[in-house]
């Protein structure tokens, strides 16, 4: 059960490298970003789909889908200097809350 959860935390990195190059991408127009995200999205999906052949399918989607909009809201925030307002940092903490409470269930 550890690998699987080791594949499902690499599987929800790769979702925010791969979502993360989509806005580099420019619309599949620069190759490089284009690439780094197609080779992403299959990596990021095999391990998920690794993963679920020992978790829960709803816990292990929900925690890399968590994994990656966690990721990719700070990212954004980062990188492309979106908004960091109270209101996205309560959100990112309740998908966290989320995260956990599905992890103990």
């Amino acid at each position: 059960m550890g690998n699987a959860w080791v594949a499902l935390g690499l599987a929800g990195l790769l979702e925010i490298v791969w979502a993360i190059g989509l806005k580099y991408s420019d619309g599949f127009t620069r190759l490089w970003p284009s690439v780094v995200t197609v080779v992403g999205a299959f990596a990021s999906f095999w391990l998920l789909a690794h993963a679920m052949k020992t978790l829960p399918a709803g816990t292990a989607y929900a925690v890399w889908v968590g994994i990656g909009a966690l990721g990719v809201a700070l990212l954004g925030m980062t990188l492309f200097g979106e908004s960091a307002s109270a209101g996205r940092f309560a959100g990112v903490g309740l998908i966290v809350a989320g995260i956990v409470v599905l992890k103990l269930a």
